[in-house]
């Protein structure tokens, strides 16, 4: 005890000396308005993990204070906060690689993924992952997946009409959640490894388990100890911040336990690509495959190691099955209180399916699904509106000056139109404030609605992100390098759920509430301890 008592106030006395070290030579952000932290040691860091609805407080303060405000951290650390187009363009379009993850995204990120894309420390390493990556995503290869995606969203559909709604021709209240996040893990399994999870034939198999409920059970609101202790990190090697995920806890034991279930599973299906490739056999088109042929086709300094290699495919499984699950399941609540859209997306499949059956195809291609206006416009809406990553962290490199397209005002009353930031200053880009902007959004920006993507599509100066100027891939250098197959993917199962159902709010209307569990998640008011979940009426056509 008395030697974590000597850590905890030589880290508390090196910040200090690190904080007056800053506010004497270097740029302060102390200038800026920001809410007042309740507390030195813990800043307004727990209003924001405990927070009813993910972002509740941000809008909050993007209308009190602007695009830019200032918020307190541990130990009363002060973080910029940015929602401002201007300024996102700039950390991290412009200077990306300037701009790292802070130690505890990068660390967080390799609790959950390991030595993955998600985890990598600079530059150098980045775009060593990025560069093998890419032949794995480029727009050719991911279209060759939508008859994949079909099989697994067709497969659910049979199930619930099969099996679920046999003996309910008026419909009956599902957990829509659960079946999804079901439903990609299985596709992602055949499109990352060529390999079936069978999660849908099985809700116990070990990789569905493990990944059920995964965030909520480790990240929904953290102790006041394991916040503060996360906000040490920066003080800490990261040669020992690589054994947190050893420690005994909820967080680190759920996240080492699941990594240890998909590593076993990835490492088994490399060894098998790479024997194959030794064999001559290039024939196959899965991600994993295409990843080991990159690698092995580059120069052997520059190779991803078997480590790396394994974490790629944690990083592809997590993400690929739970964000896309996650917003697929936010779209079907916003079309179950939007019946009249629902029924306009229904009509317009109703047409494209007349026309595929007229031409005598057996499905939908690439160009009939993207030809979709309110699909596409359902989709884009739902990403801005729900962002499932909603803030991110990054560290400034070096000093520079971060400039505004919206200025803001100061304690003392002055406008200010860019901010100069010391090495050091930790970012939050804020996805959830940006994608509300109305500046950039228009007055109904805290409403969703498609149609803003139909009739009056947006006009920006300033574009931002991978997809639709939305921030909900993350933007640049650093961008979801999966992004085009989370689109995709989406793409071919919602157009097979609102064809075949029709999803309107359960008779006991529910209050969803979107917490902040690492991603933003759905869970019903009141019973939080059955953890995440959508329950809404679904009824068969």
């Amino acid at each position: 005890m008395s030697s974590l008592l000597v850590l905890v106030a030589i880290s508390l006395a090196l910040s200090q000396l690190i904080r007056f070290y800053r506010w004497l030579f270097h740029h302060s952000i102390s200038y800026l308005r920001g809410p007042v932290a309740d507390s030195f040691i813990l800043g307004n860091v727990r209003e924001f993990t405990y927070q009813e609805s993910v972002g509740d407080l941000d809008f909050r303060y993007m209308n009190e204070y602007g695009t830019a405000w200032r918020m307190k951290s541990i130990l009363g650390s002060d973080v910029l906060m940015i929602c401002d187009p201007k300024a996102l363009q700039h950390v991290l379009h412009k200077s990306g690689y300037h701009y790292p993850k802070n130690t505890e995204a990068r660390i967080g990120s390799f609790n959950v993924t390991g030595r993955s894309i998600l985890w990598a420390p600079n530059s150098d390493i980045h775009s060593r992952h990025r560069k093998i990556m890419n032949p794995a995503f480029t727009a050719q290869q991911l279209r060759s997946f939508l008859p994949l995606f079909r099989r697994g969203s067709n497969k659910m559909c049979q199930l619930w009409k099969d099996e679920v709604l046999a003996q309910a021709p008026t419909g009956m209240t599902i957990a829509v959640n659960q079946w999804l996040a079901r439903t990609t893990l299985d596709v992602i399994g055949e499109a990352a490894f060529d390999f079936s999870f069978g999660a849908l034939d099985d809700a116990d198999n070990e990789v569905s388990k493990a990944y059920h409920n995964m965030f909520a059970d480790s990240l929904l609101y953290p102790s006041a100890w394991s916040t503060i202790f996360r906000g040490l990190w920066r003080f800490i090697p990261d040669q020992l911040l690589f054994y947190v995920r050893y420690l005994p806890t909820r967080e680190y034991t759920r996240f080492r336990y699941t990594l240890n279930i998909i590593n076993k599973v990835s490492k088994s299906l490399i060894d098998q690509k790479s024997e194959d490739l030794l064999s001559g056999d290039k024939s196959s088109k899965d991600v994993m495959s295409v990843l080991v042929r990159a690698n092995s086709s580059e120069n052997p300094r520059s190779q991803l190691s078997e480590e790396e290699m394994v974490s790629q495919m944690a990083t592809l499984t997590l993400a690929g099955h739970e964000t896309t699950a996650n917003t697929i399941t936010w779209l079907l609540y916003e079309l179950a209180k939007h019946p009249e859209y629902q029924q306009k997306m229904r009509e317009e499949i109703a047409v494209k399916r007349a026309e595929i059956n007229a031409r005598g195809d057996a499905d939908f291609t690439m160009d009939d699904l993207e030809s979709m206006q309110y699909l596409h416009a359902a989709l884009k809406e739902t990403l801005r509106y729900h962002p499932i990553v909603y803030h991110l962290a990054r560290e400034a490199s070096k000093d520079d000056v971060i400039p505004l397209a919206y200025p803001v005002t100061t304690i003392k009353g002055e406008t200010v139109s860019e901010i100069p930031i010391a090495a050091g200053q930790i970012i939050m880009p804020n996805i959830a404030a940006y994608n509300r902007l109305p500046q950039v959004w228009g007055d109904d920006a805290h409403e969703w609605n498609p149609l803003r993507f139909i009739d009056d599509s947006p006009e920006v100066q300033v574009r931002l992100g991978m997809f639709g100027n939305l921030m909900s891939f993350s933007a640049g250098v650093r961008g979801c390098i999966g992004w085009r197959f989370s689109l995709i993917e989406m793409q071919a199962i919602v157009a097979d759920l609102v064809e075949n159902f029709k999803f309107s709010i359960p008779p006991e209307k529910p209050e969803i509430i979107r917490v902040p569990a690492g991603i933003m998640g759905p869970m019903v008011k009141g019973k939080m301890h059955e953890g995440l979940q959508m329950p809404l009426h679904v009824t068969p056509l």
